[in-house]
């Protein structure tokens, strides 16, 4: 485990005992160790960078090192103020259940998959919609609804384009438009798809 995990894992556990963080519950602590590292890379300014990763791991490592008790509590504020927007974001679909809303996006995004694996720069048209996002509050899921604008714009995208550099000039575009709406709206925006069985106990 690094820094961030075993940070996060201790406040995510103090603040809801109920999560079984090394169980059922592991994709949370993944989403969340992506979301601080992300919300980090965007306040230290690594953004862009090379060696970005890096330069994050050796900047939490002085912090840890040096000012242990700073870290601790930007990390217990983060940590609450992360949940708060889990539980606003996030809605969990049990067995059969399927919103229009979700039916219809999953639709365009498979649409999409195919285009966007092909990308050599998705990387970085990522990291520019994600950056777009922390910078407008938004600070859980940053990863997973970047790269879903961006398939949604390539999904909606039926333009003809003289070369590759112009369409993904046109899908950023369109995808950071859409970023600022959806850092200002309110409700879930994440739907995760659970078996019946996740909330059985034995």
């Amino acid at each position: 485990m690094n820094v961030i995990e075993i940070l996060l894992s201790e406040k995510l556990k103090t603040k809801n005992p109920m999560l079984d963080i090394f169980g059922s519950d592991r994709k949370v602590l993944q989403i969340a160790c992506q979301d601080l590292t992300n919300y980090l890379r965007v306040h230290w300014n690594l953004v862009g960078r090379e060696a970005s990763e890096c330069e994050l791991v050796d900047k939490l490592e002085e912090y840890y090192n040096e000012k242990p008790n700073e870290l601790q509590e930007f990390i217990n504020l983060w940590t609450g103020l992360w949940l708060n927007k889990w539980k606003e974001r996030v809605k969990l679909l049990i067995g059969k259940q399927k919103p229009r809303k979700w039916n219809d996006a999953k639709k365009n995004l498979l649409k999409a998959d195919l285009i966007w694996r092909k990308l050599s720069n998705r990387k970085e048209m990522q990291e520019i919609i994600t950056c777009k996002l922390i910078r407008n509050g938004e600070i859980c899921g940053t990863s997973i609804l970047a790269e879903n604008l961006l398939k949604m714009e390539l999904g909606r995208d039926k333009r003809k384009y003289f070369s590759k550099e112009e369409r993904t000039l046109n899908v950023v575009n369109k995808a950071l438009g859409k970023a600022g709406q959806l850092a200002r709206s309110r409700g879930p925006l994440i739907f995760v798809k659970v078996d019946k069985g996740y909330y059985n106990t034995t």
